[in-house]
């Protein structure tokens, strides 16, 4: 194990399995934002930038359990291109709806099984939302290198 290495088992399984989507999206040319927050009272668990400006959301779920008690997805679709569920590999996939896209991870990588239609967002709300994604990644990774920085998160 190196210095960067996390240590997994401070992870909760939701976290986990954003670790591997990350990873995931990341061999596919998308980088990612976790739990990005397009509007208030709205917070997604991965946020993925493509190179084309793609926008893709994925929701991670760790059971039947954290799925049922998610109430909230619908309202990410207006700000991406393809919504996505990630699950673990023993999850019921039977109770994800077949319009959305799938994908298997853990928390060392993932596939995906099925892509979602693909529903263009209007400029505006592309630009707006890219540019949202941009500021708070650039916010983050400051203040992750001076946590003293006004504004962090």
């Amino acid at each position: 194990m190196n210095d960067h290495s996390p240590d997994l088992s401070q992870f909760q399984p939701g976290q986990l399995i954003a670790r591997g989507v990350c990873r995931l999206l990341a061999s596919h040319d998308f980088w990612c934002l976790e739990e990005f927050v397009p509007k208030r009272g709205l917070r997604m668990d991965v946020m993925a930038v493509g190179p084309k400006g793609e926008l893709w959301c994925v929701e991670c779920k760790s059971s039947r359990a954290d799925y049922m008690g998610d109430a909230k997805w619908q309202g990410y679709l207006e700000f991406c291109d393809r919504f996505f569920w990630a699950v673990g590999p023993d999850f019921p996939v039977e109770l994800l709806p077949d319009e959305t896209g799938l994908i298997l991870a853990d928390a060392w990588g993932g596939e995906i099984v099925r892509y979602p239609d693909e529903t263009k967002l209007a400029p505006a709300r592309r630009k707006a939302t890219t540019l949202k994604l941009a500021r708070d990644t650039a916010r983050r990774l400051q203040w992750t290198r001076d946590p003293g920085t006004p504004g962090g998160f």
